[in-house]
This record gives C-alpha cells, structure tokens and sequence, in this order.
C-alpha cells in the first residue's frame, strides 16, 4: 500500500511544468506552421494527459489529507 501524499508541493511543481511545456509546444508549432509530420500534435496529446494525470494526482493526494 503507497503513504498517504503530505505534500502535493512537488506535484504542483510538476504540473506547472507541464502548463509550460503546453505553451512552448503551442509557440513551436504556430512557427513551424503545425507541420512537424504529426509528432507536435502526437507531444501535444502526451503533455495534455500528463497535465490532466498531474492535475488528478493533486486532487487525490489533498483528499487523502
């Protein structure tokens, strides 16, 4: 059974990580035009469910206060 999460500081950190990563994705794409053979939509999909895991991850951990 995994420890309860006392502190959700680190996830937060992570999931503003991602949030950024979404934008650079988004500023590179707009300037290659979105053509990058689908691997820039392909990125955009991975960081959009890791910042929604992340975002789940930090709701679950406050609830288990």
């Amino acid at each position: 059974m995994a420890e309860k999460v006392h502190d959700w500081a680190d996830l937060e950190a992570a999931h503003h990580h991602v949030q950024e990563a979404m934008r650079e994705m988004d500023r590179a794409r707009a300037a290659n035009h979105y053509d990058m053979a689908g691997h820039g939509a392909k990125a955009e999909e991975h960081l959009r469910a890791a910042e929604h895991e992340l975002h789940e991850a930090i709701e679950a951990s406050r609830a288990a206060r």
